[in-house]
């Protein structure tokens, strides 16, 4: 039996394509009970509940919270050259994408109704970036997180990531961190972590909050924003990828890139789309090569891939392309002969790998694109993290008496009928009384 389920499109009835295109739902409500009560008890006590917490769930408090430019320093002596040269490679083309998002968010003035109407963008002022941590280390979310918070301008950037069981931080997060041009840098994560970024009890309060992180994490963003306290990214859920393929694709790329998405975790989807049966096939038997000769990981890889993975063979990429759009993926990488001309037909997608050279891998780590990208579906109304995401739009209008006298009587029919001309028609009204 095939490792990679395949499925015909003739069998995409609603019901299986429903059940296909099912993920599960992003509102973890017992995470959202458990995280409610620590983040308003953070709120009322500060510091002390944040410790409490670190104990409770870390087995420790960090001391100091903050990194200091000394454990920075340090971390860097001790970093080898070879890694830190590949990070700054990294960081060369994430910031130079990111620069080019920055220009593109010029201001702009117009006339309308012989009024100057116009829009600018100004940053937002304090920011925490969320890096999971602990046992794991991850310096590439450290630089897709800050680098674009400094493009787009913004003042104070607080890293929060927790520590090790020795109170600390990885080397290279921590030079991540310096090179890309964290503010701060605390110690601390979880559900507490995030209400302290929240509450601005180690920096500033934070206003918008980016970065993946677990359920609770994901539950605190949620909850904090919901209450009007704070901004976030997108609600996060596991990490997935759709790629598109018809016969000029070779199997043992697409099955590397599948096994590579299932390697994120065992809830991770790894979907092939494909107009070719036999390259359908021939993936699911390299699939199997790839988990014998390259075992770690295997069992969650091997989840991943049985569970919630599979292959669905279209009659035309049309339909292959509609499928994904409303299956809206994290990662969309298109392997056909034309790739460019196909890009055309995507609707909703984090992000998009054109070409039978374009691995995921690439964008996760040294393109210069942003990998902290809507998952869940989300792709349908969010976008991957950028420098918009930093910025707010300000608009503004500057009319003359003339165009306001244009408007004035529009404006008293208009308040009239929603009830507000005591003093919304008057605000016009008392410009023009002799």
């Amino acid at each position: 039996m095939s490792i990679l389920r395949i499925y015909s499109e003739s069998e995409l009835n609603p019901d299986l394509r429903r059940k296909l295109q099912m993920r599960e739902s992003a509102e973890d409500t017992e995470a959202l009970n458990a995280v409610q009560s620590i983040v308003d008890d953070v709120r009322k006590r500060g510091i002390d509940a944040v410790r409490h917490y670190s104990e409770k769930f870390d087995g420790f408090y960090p001391e100091p919270a903050l990194c200091t430019e000394q454990e920075i320093q340090e971390a860097e002596e001790r970093l080898d050259a070879e890694i830190k040269e590949s990070f700054q490679k990294a960081a060369t083309n994430i910031r130079q994408f990111h620069d080019f998002q920055k220009e593109r968010l010029q201001p702009a003035r117009t006339k309308v109704a012989g009024a100057e109407l116009g829009f600018y963008y100004s940053p937002v002022e304090n920011v925490a970036v969320y890096v999971p941590g602990g046992k794991a280390q991850y310096p590439s979310s450290v630089l897709m997180g800050v680098i674009p918070a400094v493009a787009a301008g913004v003042k104070n950037i607080l890293l929060l990531s927790p520590a090790d069981n020795q109170g600390k931080l990885s080397d290279v997060v921590l030079y991540c961190a310096k090179m890309a041009g964290a503010s701060a840098i605390l110690k601390i994560g979880g559900a507490h972590g995030v209400a302290a970024a929240a509450t601005g009890l180690y920096a500033p309060p934070a206003e918008l909050i980016v970065g993946p992180g677990n359920r609770f994490v994901t539950a605190a963003k949620t909850l904090l924003s919901a209450s009007g306290k704070i901004r976030i990214d997108q609600p996060a859920g596991p990490s997935e990828v759709i790629v598109i393929a018809d016969e000029t694709a070779n199997p043992a790329f697409v099955a590397s890139d599948l096994l590579s998405q299932a390697e994120h975790g065992e809830d991770s989807p790894a979907i092939l789309l494909t107009t070719s049966r036999s390259l359908a096939e021939a993936t699911s038997l390299e699939i199997e090569k790839g988990l014998n000769e390259r075992p770690a990981r295997r069992e969650m890889k091997e989840t991943s891939i049985r569970q919630h993975s599979y292959a669905i063979v279209f009659d035309d990429l049309q339909e292959a392309f509609r499928f994904s759009n409303q299956y809206a993926p994290e990662h969309l990488e298109i392997c056909t002969k034309d790739p460019q001309s196909d890009l055309k037909n995507v609707t909703a997608a984090g992000s998009v790998f054109l070409g039978h050279f374009a691995p995921v891998a690439l964008g996760d780590y040294y393109s210069g694109t942003n990998h902290v990208l809507p998952t869940g579906g989300t792709g349908r109304m969010y976008s991957g993290l950028g420098v918009e995401t930093y910025m707010k739009r300000i608009t503004f209008q500057h009319p003359t008496r003339e165009s306001l006298r244009d408007a004035w009587k529009p404006i008293q029919i208009m308040s009239k009928v929603e009830g507000l001309e005591h003093e919304h028609g008057h605000s016009v009204d008392v410009r023009f009384q002799n």
